[in-house]
């Protein structure tokens, strides 16, 4: 799930579009694959439902496309009782997100300050 289509996702599961298993298994695989970013927080109150619902929804398989994990959805379904306290947590990680709907932005890029300016010209001035 990118960070582009994270909100798109998040409603398409509250107009019911999006089943809940096949929402689990989408904000599982983001929080799994994008740990080391400072992204992870974003989709803890999801995954507190999920765990304390239904512990092992979805698998943890070796890859072999590259190192580390896919994330597979296990062969048990969500829990009907949990939906509702699902869907509170679903809206609470969108309002988080900014207007936009792009929960992470793209980083902009800093101008260089004058300090950053003058020690570029005097690695020029080496570098020569």
């Amino acid at each position: 799930m990118s960070s582009a289509s994270s909100a798109d996702r998040l409603t398409a599961y509250l107009t019911g579009q999006l089943t809940a298993e096949q929402l689990v298994a989408a904000v599982t695989a983001e929080f799994y694959q994008n740990g080391r970013n400072g992204k992870r927080e974003t989709w803890r109150p999801i995954l507190d439902v999920v765990e304390r619902a239904h512990p092992g929804v979805v698998e943890l398989t070796a890859s072999e496309q590259q190192p580390g994990f896919d994330v597979r959805l296990a062969e048990r379904p969500f829990p009907k009782r949990y939906e509702a306290e699902l869907r509170g947590a679903v809206e609470q990680v969108l309002q988080t997100f900014p207007p936009s709907g792009v929960p992470f932005p793209a980083e902009v890029a800093r101008k260089p300050g004058f300090l950053d300016r003058i020690v570029a010209a005097v690695r020029k001035l080496f570098n020569a």
